[in-house]
């Protein structure tokens, strides 16, 4: 069953995006930050009328962190709550047949557990990134 995905680049790598979970793509302006909590929280974004934490998704995998500039975002709504996950860049909107995770593939850091599996493009994998998989733990906030 074919499934339209949104892809982006995180990090430096190609990923693919359902987008069943996406509300919008956005260009943050302002942000506030939030003492005290997980670093891969950049801070707090006020868009159309609401409410949205700011996610580093780089860190949020583990890597190094994005660029203070960067302001380009995918929102999501996750249990109810409004995120919005930083990305360099946004390639295409596209449909294509998921496949399941390789037993081949090595994936890395966060990687590996945000990852869902994989779409074929031009001949190449693109992983699937499931973004709840990149908000920090209960037990990370509260630390």
């Amino acid at each position: 069953m074919s499934v339209l995905f949104l892809i982006a680049t995180i990090a430096g790598r190609t990923v693919a995006i359902d987008t069943h979970h996406i509300d919008a793509v956005v260009d943050l302006t302002d942000l506030v930050s939030i003492p005290r909590t997980s670093p891969a929280i950049r801070g707090l974004a006020a868009l159309r009328s609401r409410v949205v934490t700011v996610i580093d998704t780089a860190l949020a995998l583990g890597l190094a962190p994005m660029s203070a500039e960067a302001r380009r975002a995918i929102t999501a709504r996750i249990d109810g709550h409004s995120y919005g996950f930083l990305v360099e860049a946004l390639e295409d909107v596209a449909s294509f047949e998921p496949q399941a995770l390789s037993l081949g593939l090595a994936l890395d850091r966060g990687w590996r557990l945000a990852g869902r599996g994989i779409v074929e493009r031009d001949g190449k994998p693109i992983l699937i990134l499931d973004l709840a998989a990149l908000l920090p733990s209960p037990a990370a906030l509260a630390a």
